[in-house]
């Protein structure tokens, strides 16, 4: 079942499609999220919504990430936070959608999102 708004702590940016979430470690999970849009347009998103400048983390592929809550090394695996990931490039065509004759076949771009936590 995918996850709300409420349940994540942040947005989910308009059309997102939830792919699958994982055993992030110590009781967290990370949720990923595939979009037709492009990375530029992610970024645009959440720099508005959350309200913050987050950092370019990587150039290729290029990954950005917003930090949302308090980190606590002692109770978590990983902060939590919204990771916009750019999958198109010369030698992919996008991250596969999971779902059989799913559109789009491929998602340009996958937001990974940690949950904010009270913990």
């Amino acid at each position: 079942m995918a996850p709300t708004e409420a349940n994540l702590g942040v947005p989910i940016f308009p059309g997102a499609q939830f792919i699958a979430s994982y055993d992030a470690g110590r009781g967290q999970r990370y949720y990923i999220f595939g979009s037709a849009a492009t990375f530029i347009d992610l970024v645009a998103y959440y720099r508005t919504v959350l309200k913050q400048k987050g950092e370019l983390v990587y150039e290729v592929p290029a990954t950005h990430e917003f930090d949302v809550g308090k980190y606590r090394e002692e109770t978590m695996a990983f902060p939590p936070g919204v990771t916009i990931k750019d999958f198109q490039s010369d030698i992919s065509q996008g991250y596969p959608n999971p779902k059989p004759g799913g559109q789009p076949a491929r998602f340009p771009t996958i937001i990974q999102i940690v949950p904010v936590t009270e913990r």
